[in-house]
């Protein structure tokens, strides 16, 4: 489970064996957690789950996933032979 980035306390990170999934990654910061797809053609984010985040953690998170967007994208074709 390759981290991508480490900012403000949150790991964002993805799974080496989710081939079947459409491009996405993990966050994590202490009790919480979350999967944001990235939707590559829209450039834009889909929240599949976000666990024990309070609504500022969230727009944290999504402001931050936007920032990093592309390298994001590039960083999972690359990890999933894509």
């Amino acid at each position: 489970m390759p981290t991508l980035l480490f900012i403000h306390g949150w790991r964002f990170f993805f799974y080496a064996n989710e081939r079947n999934e459409p491009p996405h990654v993990h966050v994590q910061k202490g009790d919480t957690d979350g999967k944001y797809w990235l939707l590559v053609d829209e450039f834009d984010i889909d929240e599949v789950y976000a666990y024990n985040m309070s609504p500022a953690q969230r727009r944290q998170v999504r402001k931050i996933i936007f920032e990093y967007f592309d390298y994001f994208v590039t960083e999972y074709k690359n990890i999933h032979g894509e």
